[in-house]
């Protein structure tokens, strides 16, 4: 049996849906808005798209977004289309172009939004996926259990070399596990990429000498090919454990291309993810769009986290969180750890556990770790003991009440 690529949508039209969706299938494999003389029958049986499913959920009397064919009625439907493999092979970017393609401008839809795509094994064979993933990130980190406690250089930009070596330094001797460049920060005259990435490492390096532990430090090595490919390599030779990268900036093609290079975990940013995502009838589903990314070699994806500082709801935090953490295939997983931020403090600890039922994890809270009255270590602690409470069953107010750290921390930082 031909293996097949598929692919599932909410979509949204005024037209006949399955008149619609058979547009939407012939738009992307062989079809064009009129018959070719090319276009056989039996072309299009080998290669056409194929429409799986199509069920109606319910109707609207308004659409969804503009410049759509008019109707009385607007119908939201659950389609899946796929296509033969044989059509483009195991090529990530051509699999965007087919599952993403010229669907979004179509005018028979008043809403169409990719929920989630399912790749035959070829795709396995043929990219690296997450090289550490959630055990090899443990390993460097020298956390066995429980979340890593981490946090963001801020502020964003402006901080010289120096300056982000004492921030970092501050929470070395804090207890901290995890640090990361902010994505505005690559490398800037003010503060220079290698400049940046030999101070943090002098810093680091001299607290894992006194202490056993190297705290990881995700590097933000966003650039052109040649540019990450260098910064990578000076991360690693000084010593360091990660490296980061701006997916929307660095693109598909880029982030493949990292993947196979590097010898570091790379942490994945999805900045810019809610011109995706925003409109629930429109762009991408986390599912499907994290695919891509797990395929080509994240090892860490941002979900953002409960009670966020941004737009995003609980119940599609906790649905990305569990997308990256489900395997993809049975011998190669491509599993990704998730990283909460976003507003983040310990209040939210208990919730996110309940939700998720993991503590493999990196919660990276900035001013609910930072922001702590009685400093960064007490800070730390906080986020510690209420996940310590959340994996064992133990109420966040009766955690609290054994731990001055924490009660002080929900009683400033609240959420």
């Amino acid at each position: 049996m031909t293996e097949r690529i598929r692919a599932s949508y909410l979509i949204e039209t005024a037209d006949d849906p399955r008149r619609a969706v058979e547009v939407m299938a012939g738009e992307q494999s062989s079809g064009t808005f009129v018959a070719l003389p090319g276009e056989t029958p039996e072309l299009k049986e080998r290669y056409g798209a194929r429409i799986e499913k199509l069920e109606l959920l319910e109707e609207a009397a308004t659409p969804s977004l503009p410049g759509a064919k008019a109707g009385p009625v607007y119908r939201r439907c659950a389609a899946e289309l796929s296509w033969p493999l044989e059509n483009l092979g195991a090529s990530l970017p051509n699999l965007v172009a087919t599952v993403a393609g010229n669907l979004f401008e179509l005018h028979q839809f008043s809403g169409l939004r990719l929920l989630d795509i399912d790749l035959p094994p070829a795709f396995a064979g043929r990219y690296p996926g997450p090289q550490f993933g959630i055990e090899g990130t443990r390993r460097l980190a020298g956390v066995a259990s429980g979340p890593l406690i981490g946090t963001i250089i801020k502020p964003s930009v402006g901080l010289s070399p120096e300056a982000t070596a004492e921030m970092v330094d501050a929470l070395c001797r804090g207890g901290i596990d995890f640090i990361k460049d902010d994505e505005l920060q690559a490398d800037g005259p003010h503060c220079p990429f290698e400049a940046r990435a030999r101070a943090v490492m002098q810093v680091i390096d001299r607290h894992a000498q006194a202490t056993g532990k190297r705290v990881m430090f995700a590097f933000n090595i966003t650039g052109e090919l040649d540019e990450m490919r260098r910064r990578h390599d000076l991360v690693e030779a000084l010593g360091g454990t990660c490296v980061m990268a701006s997916l929307n900036s660095v693109g598909i093609v880029g982030m493949v291309e990292l993947g196979r290079h590097s010898r570091l975990p790379i942490h994945a940013h999805r900045n810019g993810w809610g011109y995706l995502s925003r409109h629930p009838l429109l762009g991408w589903s986390f599912p499907a769009w994290s695919k891509i990314w797990r395929l080509a070699g994240a090892d860490h994806m941002h979900v953002y986290g409960i009670r966020n500082k941004f737009c995003e709801p609980d119940d599609s935090v906790i649905a990305s969180a569990r997308s990256v953490l489900t395997p993809m295939w049975d011998e190669k997983p491509c599993i990704s750890m998730p990283v909460f931020s976003s507003g983040q403090t310990a209040g939210q600890a208990h919730d996110t556990y309940a939700a998720i039922g993991t503590t493999d994890l990196i919660f990276a809270a900035g001013g609910g770790l930072m922001g702590h009255p009685d400093g960064i270590e007490a800070g730390v602690a906080s986020l510690r003991q209420a996940w310590d409470a959340a994996a064992a069953g133990i109420p966040l107010a009766t955690a609290a009440a054994a731990h001055k750290e924490l009660r002080t921390a929900l009683e400033a930082l609240g959420r």
